[in-house]
């Protein structure tokens, strides 16, 4: 019992993955309705939420101009779960590279603080570039696959950064928004796991219809203070696709 119990903790651990979620009614907008875009903190598939606070940052990437929408964002309630929510009309023609930098949470499991760079891009009237471009935060994963209107099963590749550097066999989670309550397999199906090559670069492909989210956990140069001891920080490079049936 001594051995089975820590290996319990740490599968438990492991497939109870936490994600920032940054989802849009829509990735492709070609109408001048508005949209809304939710936000909270959750394990995807399992469909569990997390409390959320204010982040540090909300809004969106676009033609290299950096948009603040942090105190536009409406707080609402998910099972007794903070979340979030931005609702606008797109008038403006490109691709809106949409981020999120909430506030560290700590894992008292793991003794270590998660933060999730999140992003998610939407394509707005047809614009088709810009997806591919590094929004420069600290950590990123920058589309090599343009990550809007994409089929189910196709094959999503892109380069994890840190500090604008590709990071080298990068250990990413993988996700998928699980609303229809799918039951996995196994567990072990929960949280899919890959890593990048010497190149930063991964390729995942999506076997079921729906938003697919992609996170790669890098160790941060830096602590976080918490009752006077400085615990270390887990970033979360990550993005959310979605992909449609081709009927």
């Amino acid at each position: 019992m001594k051995l089975i119990l820590p290996l319990l903790v740490f599968l438990t651990t492991v497939l109870n993955a936490h994600f920032q979620i940054l989802i849009p009614k829509n990735d492709v907008v070609t109408t001048s309705k508005k949209q809304t875009i939710d936000l909270a903190f959750m394990h995807p598939f399992e469909q569990t939420y997390m409390q959320m606070e204010k982040p540090n940052f909300f809004g969106y990437f676009l033609d290299g101009k950096k948009i603040d929408l942090t105190n536009k964002l409406k707080a609402s309630k998910v099972k007794d779960f903070k979340t979030w929510s931005y609702t606008q009309k797109f008038k403006e023609m490109g691709d809106y590279q949409f981020f999120v930098d909430p506030k560290p949470y700590f894992e008292p499991s793991e003794g270590k603080f998660i933060r999730h760079l999140t992003k998610t891009i939407i394509d707005v009237h047809n614009a088709g570039e810009g997806w591919d471009q590094p929004i420069g935060v600290k950590a990123e994963i920058v589309p090599l696959t343009r990550p809007y209107s994409l089929y189910t099963s196709n094959i999503f590749s892109a380069t994890v950064l840190y500090k604008g550097k590709p990071v080298p066999y990068a250990y990413i989670e993988v996700e998928y928004l699980n609303t229809n309550k799918k039951e996995a397999p196994t567990d072990g199906h929960i949280t899919q796991v890959i890593k990048a090559d010497a190149n930063g670069v991964f390729h995942f492909a999506m076997p079921k219809t729906g938003w697919w989210g992609f996170a790669a956990l890098i160790d941060d140069d830096v602590t976080i203070n918490k009752d006077g001891k400085e615990y270390p920080v887990e970033l979360g490079a990550l993005i959310w696709v979605k992909t449609y049936e081709m009927k």
